[in-house]
């Protein structure tokens, strides 16, 4: 009833269960009438003010969590935004290299092939460029 699972409640119910056990009449089955029980107490919390406070707590830790992740979210972008303005200075060289292969996932072969290159030199040219890339990122690499 109340949309989860609650220990205290639970216990809560227990507790009443045993204080009416005295009202109980043998004529009735005993799951209905704690089933009978359990809805009433059920019916009360959900009525009361500490069930309010609780579902006000848990929209308020939504709110947050909800922020936090946005804010993971922009700084997600903007380190992205970095990192492409860092490839962007790099020498025309390096730049393309790193794009064919990050970007568009191209082999050392096929590389070698779009810019009439040995195999070596793209994989010179690569790490040259991550080289410069962890220079200029070593703040982003920190964190």
């Amino acid at each position: 009833m109340t949309g989860k699972y609650d220990e205290d409640l639970e216990q809560e119910i227990y507790i009443r269960t045993w204080q009416n056990l005295k009202n109980y009449e043998e004529q009735n089955k005993f799951k209905s009438w704690l089933n009978t029980i359990a809805y009433n107490f059920c019916k009360d919390y959900l009525k009361s003010s500490a069930f309010q406070k609780s579902i006000k707590q848990e929209e308020l830790n939504e709110n947050i969590i909800t922020k936090d992740k946005t804010e993971q979210e922009l700084d997600s972008k903007q380190r992205q935004k970095r990192i492409l303005k860092e490839i962007n200075r790099l020498p025309s060289k390096l730049k393309e290299v790193v794009i064919y292969y990050e970007f568009e996932e191209k082999t050392y072969e096929d590389i070698s092939m779009i810019l009439n290159i040995s195999t070596g030199t793209v994989k010179s040219r690569l790490h040259n460029a991550r080289e410069l890339l962890k220079i200029a990122l070593k703040d982003l690499l920190q964190d």
